[in-house]
């Protein structure tokens, strides 16, 4: 009866880290091959964005089914966190479950604007319910709405993932460095999202990249060890 409870544990946690991992490529090409002008989170230029949303109905419906399968990444990864870590922390566990469901839900609430955007700037209806201002509006409206949501999503998923790393931290099932960078890191982004609100300074690119940076360096880490390693059983 151990080792198959054992033997369950630790496939689930290859197929978490598999799932962490497959979130960051398809990220990655994404940012690469679709979202290049169309995604306000790459740019910060609501202008910008708008204007280029609206001739570029195709790659807002790739980057929506995009987004649509990182939820479905997000989701495996948690889920198979929580199944994981349940038994090292049960309420902490639940909650951190929970938390980062909910981030991915408004990271999903992305895939729902580009493909408004998509029919702002490709439907014809939409030429003869609103002028071409109008319609600038209407698609700066979907880029703000994605930034706002992607932003809040990101504090809530950040914030899921600290309770899990604290728990692999106390439980040691991955190697300490791993979970305790990875809990620092959960922490840093999510405190300097909601920071830089309040403190304008904290906004530079150079810290927005070191936080991100070190929340991928965390991301991969964990990916590649549960992906490759398991978890620890001893």
């Amino acid at each position: 009866m151990t080792e198959s409870v054992t033997f369950n544990i630790d496939k689930t946690a290859r197929a978490a880290g598999w799932a962490l991992l497959g979130s960051i490529v398809v990220g990655i090409l994404g940012a690469v091959f679709v979202a290049k002008d169309i995604d306000i989170n790459m740019s910060a230029d609501i202008v910008g964005t708008a204007e280029a949303m609206l001739d570029a109905e195709t790659r807002l419906m790739a980057k929506a089914y995009l987004g649509l399968l990182t939820f479905a990444l997000a989701l495996l990864t948690s889920i198979g966190l929580y199944l994981i870590l349940k038994t090292r922390g049960q309420l902490l566990a639940a909650w951190s479950l929970l938390v980062a469901l909910g981030g991915a839900v408004l990271v999903l609430l992305g895939s729902v604007y580009a493909m408004n955007a998509a029919q702002i700037g490709g439907n014809e209806a939409f030429e003869t319910l609103a002028s071409a201002e109008q319609r600038h509006l209407l698609a700066g409206l979907q880029t703000t709405s994605d930034y706002t949501s992607f932003h809040l999503g990101l504090v809530l998923s950040s914030s899921g993932n600290a309770g899990f790393f604290y728990l692999f931290l106390k439980s040691g099932l991955i190697p300490k460095i791993i979970a305790g960078w990875g809990l620092f890191a959960s922490l840093f982004v999510a405190v300097m999202i909601v920071a830089r609100d309040f403190i304008p300074a904290l906004g530079h690119n150079g810290i927005t990249a070191t936080f991100m940076v070190s929340n991928l360096i965390a991301i991969l880490a964990t990916g590649f060890y549960l992906a490759i390693k398991g978890v620890r059983t001893g």
